[in-house]
């Protein structure tokens, strides 16, 4: 029997080439999308995941407002790695980390610039279980100027040798012996690092202060260990640290509360390993996270275009129902039970879903590419998985029986006596699920389509937002520090070219991934024991050409100027700072002070002061998605980090060119690393520009699919009215009033998909938007922008059929009458 099905399946669907074709067409598009959401959710859901006992490793998750500022950030004290196991018998090991960004690397003369450098104490391969190819765990980054490299780095820089007892120099003066070697991180992790240093030899990590918060630390708790006990005890073991330093800052009996004052709190706790890349975008993240709340939505669009598919085939197969219709009259007649007839449409069904499944296959090996291209990962489909080929099959088989379950006995439901006297009974003769069917699927449509929109509106905004700087035409060359005490000479031979304005050397840019420092500062008068009185600052050290070469306003007062030798204790604050100091007057003139030496030294009988000289208008340093902080601006003795320079020339690879052969004449045998500012600020927004792509993607697929469906729909109902348009046209009726008669009941559908799509869509964009604190509204051109889209492609779609219908002649579809 089955077999007899399935070659009626394979006669019905040869013989039907393209309604075949449309039902294949929809469902492997449809497939494949699901297929590529699904391997991308697959894989944001691994991440972490191979690290051994993940779940029993957890980061310390920093929560701070302390002087008008709020840090949720994953930085702590450099002694709290150490303290950890010694206090508490649940953490078996913990490590400290500390970025200082990238390093020039070489083996003899010739430097290459790193990325995935870190400094890291000796438990790191006993947190994460790292495979060591080379080395002993508990002797790698135990000495100072020692150093672990992973396998890809061993091959690079000792390729057919073993790195063991062999030595890398680090920005030409600091030498490392490597220890061991290590498997690579795997790419489903939320770090990268490539060069492990020890931190036995990093002076700051000898530090001791609970005040100062520069270290990631991560721990490993013993499996029947309480995260939630291990929480509270955490901030008590904060607490007892961090009061006897107040003490010895502001004098003995000042505690942690009394500082804190009300508003303020400085909080620790645990973060699970396994919740960072997809429920955490903390200040000091080492790489970019997703967003669990996206993987939801993603899963969300795949299941809506996959049933959209699905939809498609329902309405294809019963738009041909009236073909079927003595076929089943006839083998009823002969003796066939409905359930044999359901048997063979499902049948048939199954076997169009594992057809599109098998066109699906390289229709996403087509399309991966480009997608991790477009989502910066390295997704394949899993061949080596036995359980892919299971997976497979029951995709086909459950998608077959969605798709075909409605047609199976809608057909299979026909009497064969009405049926053989002519009388076809076409079903659904309310509309109202052929209806909905449509609705659902333009709703969709139209969700997607406004998404897209308003994320791209959203970026242009960014992009074009005034944001307190001048970025356009400014070249940044990074490492200025491999120069050494030619610094200044590069710059002076730089800006003798005609093409250049001005130049500054900092490593503090107003943009992020940049160098950041902040220090609490109070105004003269004030109280410094006080909470209130305490400004957090960022603390931007700069040259004298930083303002003007930046392009930044000053509000009051004046820029940095060689004809002021007392500049070198003068400070420009930004607006934000200003406001937060609440001077008495005019701010020009103001000293403001914190407490000189590190946090183990500092005290209030040894100060800094600055005077207050200028005050730049605000400017944006992080994403927009903050508000924007309080800075001030001083002179440094010995400016280093990066070059900037503001060019006026349109050839901007004659100004590369340029600065690029002064480079290699002055620091030869360094790389030359060179990006345009506009674009380090672009890369902030580096996630929502794939976002915006992505849905993009998705609501074009999803409109084509659409579009299948309405095909379908149309040729429905020209089916169904085929002698009612005959009689019409007998009458006389024109084509273009048939066409606009089968044509505007869809559009009506489209214009409901549209007002129930326009809520929803401004509630979750609206929604999104709440994580900018600058934004764009929604105007109601996008709306009407995507209704109107949708209107005009549902048209165009019907109108094949409808002018096909309207141009047969009425003798044909009159004739049997």
């Amino acid at each position: 029997m089955l077999k007899n099905y399935f070659k009626i399946a394979i006669r019905n669907l040869k013989k039907h080439k393209f309604y075949t074709f449309i039902n294949v067409l929809g469902l492997s598009v449809g497939v494949a999308v699901c297929m590529i959401i699904s391997l991308f959710v697959i894989n944001e859901l691994s991440y972490d995941k191979h690290f051994k006992d993940a779940d029993q490793i957890y980061r310390i998750h920093a929560d701070i407002i302390f002087g008008g500022n709020h840090w949720d950030m994953i930085q702590a004290p450099a002694p709290m790695a150490e303290a950890l196991p010694r206090e508490f018998p649940e953490v078996e090991y913990a490590v400290n980390f500390r970025q200082r960004g990238s390093y020039l690397v070489k083996k003899t003369e010739e430097n290459i610039k790193e990325q995935g450098v870190i400094w890291a104490s000796k438990d790191f391969f006993n947190v994460f279980g790292t495979n060591l190819i080379e080395g002993n765990k508990d002797g790698v980054l135990a000495e100072p100027n020692t150093m672990a490299i992973s396998k890809s780095m061993a091959e690079k820089y000792f390729p057919g040798e073993s790195a063991v007892g062999k030595s890398l120099i680090l920005d030409n003066d600091m030498d490392f012996r490597i220890t061991g070697v290590y498997e690579d991180i795997p790419q489903n992790s939320h770090f990268h690092f490539h060069f492990l240093l020890a931190m036995a030899g990093l002076p700051e990590a000898q530090r001791t202060s609970w005040l100062s918060n520069n270290f990631q630390t991560y721990l490993k708790v013993r499996a029947d260990a309480d995260p939630q006990n291990l929480n509270q005890k955490l901030q008590t073991l904060v607490e007892k640290n961090v009061e006897p330093e107040l003490g010895k800052l502001f004098g003995e009996g000042a505690t942690l509360a009394g500082m804190l004052g009300d508003g303020s709190k400085m909080e620790y706790m645990l973060q699970p390993l396994l919740d960072i890349h997809l429920k955490s975008d903390l200040m000091g993240e080492f790489e970019p996270n997703f967003n669990i709340t996206y993987i939801y939505l993603f899963i969300a669009v795949a299941l809506f275009i996959l049933v959209i598919a699905c939809i498609n085939f329902m309405n294809l197969s019963t738009a041909r129902s009236a073909n079927r219709a003595k076929e089943v009259g006839i083998r009823k007649v002969m003796g066939s039970f409905r359930t044999h007839l359901i048997r063979q449409f499902l049948m048939e069904s199954i076997l169009l879903s594992f057809i599109s499944f098998l066109i699906a296959m390289p229709l996403v090996s087509l399309l991966l590419p480009f997608f991790n291209d477009l989502a910066g990962r390295e997704l394949q489909l899993p061949f080596s998985h036995f359980s892919f080929y299971g997976i497979f099959l029951l995709g086909a088989v459950i998608t077959g029986l969605l798709a075909g379950i409605y047609p199976a006995f809608f057909l299979s439901g026909f009497k064969p006596i009405s049926i053989l006297k002519g009388n076809v009974s076409m079903g659904m003769r309310s509309g109202m699920i052929r209806s909905s069917l449509v609705v659902f699927q333009f709703a969709i449509s139209i969700i997607l389509i406004i998404a897209t929109i308003a994320v791209f509106n959203q970026l242009n905004f960014i992009q074009n937002k005034k944001i307190g700087f001048d970025k356009e035409q400014i070249i940044t060359v990074e490492d200025v520090y491999a120069l050494g005490d030619q610094a200044e000479t590069f710059k002076r031979e730089v800006l003798a070219n005609s093409m250049m304005e001005s130049g500054t050397i900092t490593g503090y840019l107003p943009v992020a991934g940049t160098w950041r420092s902040d220090t609490p500062w109070w105004a003269e008068g004030k109280d410094p024991k006080q909470t209130e009185n305490m400004v957090s600052l960022q603390n931007w050290q700069v040259d004298y050409d930083y303002i003007q070469t930046m392009g930044m306003e000053i509000a009051e007062g004046r820029d940095f100027s060689l004809d002021f030798p007392s500049d070198s204790s003068a400070v420009i604050l930004n607006e934000s700072a200003a406001k937060q100091f609440n001077f008495e007057g005019n701010p020009i003139g103001q000293k403001i002070y914190s407490m000189a030496g590190e946090n183990e030294t500092a005290n209030l009988d040894n100060l800094n002061s600055k005077t207050v000289v200028g005050v730049v208008k605000n400017f944006n340093f992080e994403s927009l998605k903050e508000n924007i902080g309080s800075v001030m601006i001083f002179l440094s003795e010995r400016p280093s980090g990066i070059a900037s320079f503001r060019f006026n020339s349109e050839n901007t690879d004659e100004v590369i060119n340029f600065i690029e052969a002064k480079w290699k004449e002055m620091a030869p045998g360094q790389p030359f690393t060179y990006s345009f500012l506009d674009d380090r600020f672009g890369q902030m927004y580096a996630s929502e520009t794939r976002l915006g792509k992505v849905f993009g993607i998705f609501a074009g697929f999803a409109i084509v699919i659409a579009c299948l469906g309405l095909f379908a729909l149309t040729a429905f109902t020209a089916e169904q009215r085929t002698k009612e348009i005959g009689i019409r046209k007998v009458l006389g009726s024109s084509i273009g009033s048939i066409v606009v008669l089968l044509s505007k009941e869809f559009a009506k559908l489209v214009l409901i998909a549209f007002l129930i799509a326009s809520p929803i869509a401004w509630w979750a964009m609206r929604k999104w938007l709440e994580d900018y604190q600058y934004k764009q509204d929604l105007s109601w051109q996008v709306f009407l922008g995507a209704g109107l889209f949708a209107i005009v492609i549902a048209l165009l779609t019907t109108s094949y059929q409808s002018i096909k219908a309207a141009m047969t002649n009425p003798v044909n579809s009159l004739k049997s009458e």
